[in-house]
């Protein structure tokens, strides 16, 4: 048999306190089975009963609205890292191929770099500091081989 002490330790708990019949069962060292016999022998317990499935309710709300709102997050960033890591390897192709730009194609982007000298020749601007791989002079007076042609014909109608 219970002590009436004991019994209105557990009633207090649950119908005070809010504590789940197993959390009551381990502070007592007794059986949550035992304590929930207990508990629906009050007349309190429908009434506590209902509420307690109100707060659940509520909290399950609660708890779902997180968990959308994590999920559109988490997808959100997949989105924008997947578009972030596109734009990357777009930007790795356009910038990694190796070509080398001709001296005169490197005068035709800085034209008011160079100057011709007295020989014809373009040279650069002593005033501009540039890097070793610039060309500091270009011989203009290369003969460029030519080239047979077919003639063509364009008539405009």
């Amino acid at each position: 048999m219970i002590i009436i002490d004991t019994k209105n330790y557990i009633l207090d708990k649950y119908y005070n306190e809010h504590k789940k019949p197993s959390i009551i069962a381990k502070e007592i060292g007794v059986n949550p089975s035992y304590i929930t016999k207990i508990i629906k022998k009050d007349i309190r317990y429908i009434p506590e009963k209902e509420y307690r499935i109100q707060i659940s309710k509520e909290n399950r709300k609660i708890a779902k609205r997180e968990w959308i709102r994590n999920k559109r997050y988490n997808e959100a960033d997949k989105q924008l890292y997947e578009f972030v890591k596109q734009q990357h390897i777009e930007a790795s192709k356009e910038l990694s191929y190796s070509s080398e730009m001709s001296d005169l194609a490197y005068r035709k982007w800085n034209p008011n770099a160079y100057h011709r000298n007295s020989k014809g020749n373009l040279v650069i601007d002593r005033k501009l500091k540039v890097g070793s791989d610039v060309p500091k002079s270009i011989n203009m007076n290369i003969k460029i081989s030519p080239q047979k042609y077919k003639k063509k014909y364009c008539y405009s109608i």
